[in-house]
């Protein structure tokens, strides 16, 4: 089966780790990613101004272009373009007089109704597939390995756009138990990681990474996982901030989803990354017996 696949900017760019991953595992498990022709960035931030419709036309180009590839379905990684993208949509089906202004702004464009499903990759693994399937599929189970999901924002936020329950989100959990993982919970799961603060103003970065990571280790976890390449960013790389200031802080790895299903289905650990994480997770893996064994299928 083959599956419209929207990038956007950073998996081409920063989060590769996040995307080599997950094209991989997805061929494995049967499903062909083809990424989107003649992409755009999705706008990178859903605008909260009710008139801003400018904003919303990078998205709707890129609709449009998921409409001539002859499907109306279209699969992402990010959760910023999946909040992003989705948003937009919804402006599109619920506000006829937007929608117009919209398609007659971009007069040499087909004019767009709504009419793509927005998927993020852990809606299709879980809806499409099924965790289940998975599991079967899986040949190196994540046995012994400690896992605190980490969702933030984007994927849960605001209510009718998330991938699932805003306060009492499984679809991570659920996840990780399919690879044989098991699952640490937390609290600040749902909480924000500082998110673009860390471009210009780090000290809420560093005080929200040490909150999360240190109440992981406080709970047993062994990693963190996200689905958001800026929480990765945040809660990775930032942790060097944080023993700057902070002393007796201890170094947590944090992986992205993808890279973990690599692992459990064996697939060549070079399209994971490793060495681009701030926090090397390798030694964590090969303590648990993780690495190694490349499936050659």
């Amino acid at each position: 089966m083959e599956l419209c696949y929207y990038p956007g900017c950073t998996l081409k760019t920063t989060a590769k780790n996040f995307e080599m991953p997950a094209i991989a595992s997805m061929k494995k498990l049967g499903h062909k990613i083809i990424e989107l022709p003649r992409w755009n960035c999705c706008g990178t931030v859903h605008s909260l101004a009710t008139d801003d419709l400018m904003h919303q036309l990078a998205p709707v180009r890129n609709f449009i272009r998921v409409l001539e590839t002859g499907t109306d379905k279209v699969v992402t990684l990010c959760a910023m373009c999946y909040n992003t993208l989705k948003q937009t949509n919804r402006i599109i089906l619920e506000d006829a007089e937007k929608r117009d202004r919209i398609n007659n702004f971009l007069d040499e464009e087909k004019d767009y109704n709504g009419n793509v499903t927005v998927l993020h990759l852990l809606e299709f693994l879980r809806d499409e597939i099924g965790f289940s399937k998975i599991k079967e599929k899986v040949n190196r189970p994540l046995k012994g390995l400690k896992l605190s999901p980490y969702y933030g924002c984007l994927l849960l936020r605001p209510e009718g756009i998330g991938l699932d329950d805003i306060e009492a989100p499984r679809i991570m959990e659920d996840f990780i138990e399919a690879l044989g993982g098991e699952v640490i919970e937390s609290p600040f799961k749902i909480e924000c990681c500082g998110s673009y603060h860390t471009v210009n103003d780090i000290d809420p970065v560093i005080e929200r990474t040490k909150m999360i990571i240190d109440d992981s280790n406080t709970r047993g976890a062994d990693a963190i996982v996200v689905g958001c390449p800026l929480c990765f960013f945040n809660l990775d790389y930032r942790q060097k901030d944080v023993k700057n200031r902070y002393n007796e802080f201890n170094f947590k790895p944090i992986f992205y989803f993808t890279q973990l299903l690599a692992i459990a289905l064996i697939l060549d650990e070079d399209l994971c990354e490793f060495g681009e994480h701030f926090v090397d997770p390798r030694p964590l893996l090969n303590k648990r017996k993780l690495l190694g064994g490349q499936n050659k299928e």
